[in-house]
């Protein structure tokens, strides 16, 4: 698995995931809000599957 997903791409994936994780825990969003765990995982592993598909690469450096 080659990384395409670059650092501000990274950091907002995070960061949606666990905002996501959050108000699905505390009952806010109901429990489609843990699909937060799949922008949270892309965001921490640094590969998106539909990335690859469609051919994008938001990382600077070719890993």
């Amino acid at each position: 698995m080659k990384k395409n997903v670059g650092g501000i791409d990274r950091a907002l994936r995070i960061g949606v995931g666990v905002a996501l994780i959050g108000l699905a825990a505390t009952g806010t969003v109901g429990v489609w809000g843990y699909i937060g765990v799949a922008p949270l995982l892309t965001g921490l592993v640094g590969w998106c599957p539909p990335y690859t598909l469609f051919g994008w690469n938001t990382c600077k450096t070719r890993s």
